[in-house]
């Protein structure tokens, strides 16, 4: 009697709240851990992609570390050791108390698939156990260090991760076939960034002969490539590529922009001289002739003008001293500065206005005459005044009616006209009936006779 009325006093004396003591902070603390690791677990079962975010722990270290996995299973540990503990001294009395521990069941057992009394009761237990899924997370680096080298993504996944800024590996692409399926991807992406990253690995990773011909048949990533190589200054490799394509014009043109890195004036020169023999077009070649002239003309004005100036031998270099040198000058700034300078020289100098004007007459223009009355008219007077020959011809070829301009040629005699016109016109048979209308072994005859056996005219009749 006297022990049941010892455990009624200790069941009325008793209660579920304690006293605060700095122990219980560590309990706390501990079933706080527990539920923020079951939290946590929540990825694995969730599909979101949070790749980008970090997790850390209350104490600062990142979630899924070594320290933290170790910290997390000891201080579940030991919650089960306490719990055990106490309910087997519970256990000691006959009483049926009220039971003073938490519930068996905890928010991390649900997902862990066990409850409170069947956990871990070591670290070695939590390791060897397989019987168990376990959903804890999964170990990882710190976003600081982390970079994602999966090797399951296809060429497409590839392509669409690197237009999202990630950091794909691309030496996983090993073969030839699928090195081109991702190039294919990254043009088909229409992102000029991924596609000249794509170029890059490619460049580095296959042979030219290979690279080149699969270019060949790829025209938007062949000039993604090109314009690459002009940006990074790689002159030899694009040289290289464009003779494989047989671009000779292209090739000519890309050696010919080297002469801007030349500082060496007389270097320049004779670069400038080997490029005239390259394969330009008819047009380029001519202005490339043309700066090889104007820059050796330039040299000799410079030199000479330097020397009358040191020397003080000119009242007008005394007066108005030269401010910059003309060397690599343009045609323009060249021509004022002989204007300014040299304006009253003879034609035969290289310096003179005039001579400048006579060599580079294509790069100045030229004056095209017109006539308020018509050509036409002006051919009648010249012709009614004795004009020549030679002068009637002038004018009758800019007389701009084909049909007028025939007859006017025909009845004033001028046979280089009507040839002339004949000729562009492509009419064979108009041309050689004329042929007998001049005179036999005539320069007019030989002319007429060297266009019909031209081949390279396709005539209309």
């Amino acid at each position: 009697m006297s022990r049941v009325r010892a455990d009624e006093e200790e069941y009325w004396h008793s209660s579920k709240f304690r006293a605060f003591t700095f122990d219980d902070e560590d309990d706390e603390l501990s079933q706080l851990k527990e539920s923020k690791r079951a939290v946590n677990s929540l990825r694995d079962i969730v599909d979101d992609d949070d790749d980008d975010l970090e997790r850390v722990s209350w104490s600062g270290e990142p979630v899924g570390s070594i320290s933290w996995s170790i910290k997390e299973t000891a201080s579940g540990s030991t919650s089960s050791l306490d719990g055990r503990d106490s309910s087997l001294q519970k256990g000691s009395s006959s009483y049926a108390a009220l039971p003073k521990q938490a519930s068996s069941y905890s928010l991390s057992s649900l997902f862990k698939g066990r409850n409170k009394l069947s956990s871990f009761q070591s670290l070695s237990d939590a390791l060897t156990d397989t019987g168990v899924k376990n959903y804890a997370p999964e170990l990882r680096r710190p976003k600081a260090e982390y970079k994602d080298y999966s090797s399951d993504w296809s060429p497409k996944d590839t392509v669409r991760r690197m237009q999202r800024g990630k950091v794909c590996s691309l030496e996983r692409f090993r073969s030839l076939q699928d090195k081109l399926v991702l190039l294919d991807e990254a043009v088909a992406g229409h992102d000029g960034n991924v596609i000249t990253a794509v170029l890059i690995f490619l460049k580095r990773t296959l042979r030219r002969e290979i690279l080149f011909r699969e270019l060949e048949v790829r025209q938007v990533a062949l000039c993604h490539l090109i314009h690459f190589l002009r940006e990074t200054g790689e002159q030899k490799f694009l040289l290289d590529l464009l003779r494989f394509l047989d671009r000779t014009e292209e090739v000519a043109l890309s050696q010919y922009r080297e002469h801007l890195n030349i500082q060496d004036v007389e270097k320049r020169r004779e670069f400038l001289k080997g490029c005239i023999g390259l394969p330009f077009s008819a047009e380029d070649t001519s202005h490339v002739q043309d700066h090889y002239t104007l820059l050796e003309r330039q040299i000799i004005i410079e030199a000479n003008d330097r020397h009358l100036e040191m020397a003080g031998q000119s009242e007008l270099f005394r007066k108005y001293p030269r401010k910059a040198s003309i060397l690599n000058m343009p045609l323009v700034t060249t021509l004022f500065y002989s204007c300014f300078y040299h304006y009253t020289e003879a034609e035969g100098m290289f310096s003179s206005p005039t001579n400048l004007k006579k060599t580079f007459k294509n790069w100045l223009g030229y004056t095209k005459k017109k006539a308020p009355i018509g050509f036409h008219r002006v051919v009648e007077i010249l012709q009614r005044n004795n004009a020549p020959v030679q002068v009637l011809q002038e004018y009758v070829r800019l007389v701009e009616d084909v049909e007028t301009r025939l007859n006017l040629a025909t009845k004033y005699k001028c046979h280089d006209v009507v040839i002339e016109t004949y000729r562009d016109l492509k009419d064979r048979i108009q041309l050689s009936a004329y042929k007998g209308k001049v005179e036999r072994g005539s320069a007019e005859e030989e002319k007429i006779q060297s266009i019909l056996s031209n081949m390279q005219i396709r005539w209309k009749n």
